[in-house]
């Protein structure tokens, strides 16, 4: 009898705390701890990016994206970001895609111009740089698509050297 006791018990601390695990998963969920402003950027390129990333600035991270839509007029994928309330971006800032190595994942940087003028909540970044399909890159790199490959033949204007050495 007493053997059942101890079980129940402990079964009970077992389901105890994985309320608590739960608790804190569903209050932490989607949500990055992060109040701020709503900016927008449009790119011709967000591979890589997700609801969540991080919005960097010099490293350090002043918001998320909150969203990604798809503009139907410009085919342009606009991104929704989340900006700190503490953070005040120039109106001539530029924001890219960018990733933490050749292979890690992808966040957004996010360059500070030099105008005394600061985005307004709802403004849009103008200046932007999408994501760069480096697949496409080695495949133009390995087939020589970029115009100047190594089976390329020479410049028109630099004439054969004479035969024998000589100057002409």
């Amino acid at each position: 009898m007493q053997n059942n006791t101890f079980e129940t018990l402990i079964g009970a601390i077992v389901v105890f705390v994985a309320a608590g695990f739960l608790y804190y998963a569903y209050a932490n969920a989607n949500s990055s701890g992060l109040s701020g402003y709503e900016l927008k950027a449009k790119f011709q390129r967000v591979d890589g990016l997700n609801v969540g990333t991080d919005v960097r600035l010099s490293g350090i991270k002043i918001g998320s994206i909150s969203a990604l839509t798809l503009d139907p007029r410009t085919y342009q994928a606009t991104v929704h970001l989340s900006i700190r309330d503490d953070i005040k971006l120039p109106e001539d800032s530029s924001i890219m895609v960018t990733n933490t190595g050749l292979l890690g994942n992808s966040y957004l940087s996010v360059s500070p111009g030099g105008s005394d003028d600061m985005l307004k909540p709802g403004g849009t970044i103008v200046n932007t740089q999408g994501s760069v399909d480096l697949m496409s890159l080695i495949g133009r790199f390995a087939t020589g698509a970029n115009g100047g490959g190594a089976s390329s033949p020479p410049p028109a204007n630099n004439p054969a050297p004479a035969p024998g050495g000589g100057h002409p």
